[in-house]
């Protein structure tokens, strides 16, 4: 069942993005850690909803 991997795979996304963007502001590492998590959570909450929406179709 793959579809579950489309959540973990966009929370570490996220995490990753948000990672990275604060590095390019230059953020200490708690700016980084911020911008992470707030990233990984909502391209998370994005990654269910597109989850809910393919289990649905079938």
């Amino acid at each position: 069942m793959p579809c579950p991997m489309i959540v973990i795979a966009a929370f570490i996304l996220g995490a990753a993005i948000g990672w990275r963007r604060a590095a390019k502001a230059g953020g200490s590492r708690a700016d980084k850690l911020q911008y992470a998590v707030a990233h990984a959570l909502a391209l998370g909450v994005l990654g269910m909803f597109l989850t809910i929406v393919l289990s649905r179709l079938g």
